[in-house]
């Protein structure tokens, strides 16, 4: 059984004009041949992303979702400079080919990169990983290793001083998602009043060493070698790095980091597999950062209960897309109950806190 990331039929609704977009990569593209067989890949619950192959060579499509969208978000042009741009400091980002402006060849603009050939993983380990405890620690420290590896990426030198602005990034961050997640509401949501209330009462100062933000990373964003899945060789979904505070960024992979001890309730928020045997725990996750970024994490249940915040805006984001049938795809059914869960930890992270 292959081990590398499996594809899917094209879901209903989010088909696009394979003709149209064929003869653009012709135009553009030379040495392609035929008509690319079209798949999808099943990740993700925001931009979508496709597999376009060729005779000659893969492709990979990214496009917005369909439906209602956040103003500012899935900004094509900028994941695609980012890609191009960021590669040089940072060897883990896909090559991208060609961004497409014309929004009348398939309803919106896409842009086109290579694809990098490898594992990405899920819910569970699989089993033809065949992974020892040792070994999945080692893939767990590589992934918390190349995020404080992006943290020290000189972002001047990268032509990429001007991707964001990190004076005053937190309390925007906080402001932004509190305005987001109210126009976002639907009537079976929670507020989330109380850790609004807690994340500004907290505000730290800027941090004196801003750095390139990812904003998403997490496990079902990297590639895996499929001839040592302990070694990451791609880094996938760039739609919304930034400049700011790099403990911001650490604080949203921890939202995503689930243990084997936590609660049955919160283990339904699982989307990747940090239970499995060898993993670290939040707290080691945590030491293991602060070790390879040589930052101090003084105040990090802060930047914890932000990036569950912030998760909970993206999944009402993504719900409410689902609840005013803007979009047909069942997964976001369950985001629901997803928001309510991540509320309830987000209150266990603060009733713990000695902030």
């Amino acid at each position: 059984m292959s081990s590398t990331d499996r594809t899917i039929d094209v879901r209903s609704g989010e088909a696009f004009d394979v003709t149209a977009v064929d003869t653009y990569l012709k135009t553009h593209l030379p040495g392609l041949s035929a008509s690319p067989e079209v798949r999808q890949f099943p990740g993700g619950a925001s931009n979508l992303t496709y597999l376009l192959r060729y005779p000659e060579r893969d492709l990979v499509l990214r496009r917005p979702p369909f439906g209602h969208k956040a103003k500012s978000a899935h900004d094509m042009g900028r994941e695609f400079r980012i890609l191009n741009q960021l590669n040089a400091g940072f060897p883990y980002c896909p090559k991208a080919y060609l961004h497409c402006t014309d929004t009348t060849l398939i309803g919106s603009e896409f842009y086109v990169m290579e694809r990098v050939e490898g594992i990405i993983l899920r819910a569970d380990l699989p089993p033809a990983l065949g992974l020892e405890p040792a070994a999945t620690q080692a893939l767990c420290e590589s992934f918390i290793d190349r995020l404080a590896e992006l943290h020290q990426v000189d972002y001047t030198t990268c032509g990429l001083a001007d991707l964001g602005k990190p004076e005053g990034y937190v309390q925007r961050q906080i402001e932004g998602w509190a305005t987001r997640y109210e126009q976002a509401l639907t009537p079976d949501a929670p507020r989330w009043e109380q850790a609004i209330a807690w994340l500004r009462a907290h505000l730290p100062a800027d941090h004196p060493r801003p750095a390139i933000l990812h904003n998403d990373y997490r496990l079902d964003n990297v590639i895996l070698d499929p001839a040592d899945p302990a070694r990451i060789i791609g880094v996938l979904d760039w739609e919304m790095a930034t400049l700011g505070d790099p403990l911001m960024d650490l604080g949203n992979s921890l939202a995503y980091w689930i243990e084997a001890d936590d609660p049955a309730p919160i283990q339904q928020l699982r989307r990747q597999p940090s239970n499995a045997p060898g993993m670290l725990s939040r707290r080691q996750f945590v030491a293991r950062y602060a070790e390879r970024s040589g930052l101090r994490l003084d105040n990090v249940d802060f930047y914890h209960v932000y990036g569950l915040f912030r998760l909970a805006g993206i999944v009402q984001q993504i719900y409410y897309r689902y609840f005013h049938r803007q979009t047909q795809d069942a997964r976001f059914a369950s985001f629901i109950r997803m928001n309510h869960l991540l509320e309830q930890m987000t209150l266990r992270v603060i009733a713990r806190s000695p902030l």
